[in-house]
């Protein structure tokens, strides 16, 4: 029996604000990935789940389980699958009960699950609003909710791709950086077996006690 631990899933997460184009990029992304044969899954927003399966928004005393919820899906959706396109974070989630709530509570339990991916793209306010049930409100929230992501991701030290463009544009935009992503393996590989030039002091023939020796040469090293 092995007791090797199974290979986990690389995680992409979309953040970003109401009305930005995040289900629809996923779902644009998983199509493309399938295409060219990647193991890829979407985990669905649970927050349009709850609202759509209970008529409202979840109330201040909700949220947290439904961050929580929301994880657990994708680190098992990790276990399963090579490739995981997350729609939205818990990250989502605490910045909402922040604007909404005042409540900040739910930040380090989210910002420490979203560093679990691989990849975030932040979806740009380059779009319009479009109106959608329960699950907005308005497009006034759209930039402080905008400002709550970046501010967190920054705080916590987690880097992030913006996508912008609108279209096909937007989705080639976040393919390339997904693809990018996909290939730092192969890159960090390709980078170790390149031999490494190294320059020698004419002084010191290959003498590693020379204080010159690995300079480069020129720039008024006396070489």
């Amino acid at each position: 029996m092995s007791l090797l631990k199974p290979r986990q899933g690389r995680i992409v997460a979309l953040v970003g604000a109401e009305s930005t184009g995040k289900s629809t990029l996923v779902d644009g992304l998983w199509r493309a990935l399938l295409a060219r044969g990647h193991d890829a899954v979407v985990v669905p927003e649970t927050l349009r789940e709850f609202c759509d399966t209970e008529g409202r928004t979840p109330r201040a005393d909700e949220q947290a389980a439904l961050a929580a919820e929301h994880s657990r899906r994708i680190r098992e959706a990790a276990e399963g699958h090579g490739l995981v396109l997350a729609d939205t974070t818990a990250l989502m989630i605490a910045v909402y009960s922040d604007l909404l709530f005042n409540d900040r509570s739910l930040y380090a339990q989210a910002l420490a699950e979203h560093a679990r991916c691989e990849l975030t793209l932040l979806t740009s306010l380059d779009v319009a609003w479009v109106a959608d049930g329960l699950i907005r409100d308005g497009p006034h929230v759209r930039e402080p909710v905008d400002r709550l992501v970046r501010q967190a991701l920054m705080d916590a030290g987690l880097p992030f791709g913006i996508v912008a463009g609108t279209g096909e544009q937007r989705l080639r935009h976040a393919l390339a950086m997904v693809e990018h992503m996909l290939d730092s393996p192969a890159r960090a590989r390709r980078t170790e077996a390149s031999p490494r030039w190294r320059a020698v002091c004419a002084h010191c023939d290959d003498d590693a006690a020379c204080e010159r020796h690995g300079l480069p040469r020129g720039g008024g090293s006396g070489d």
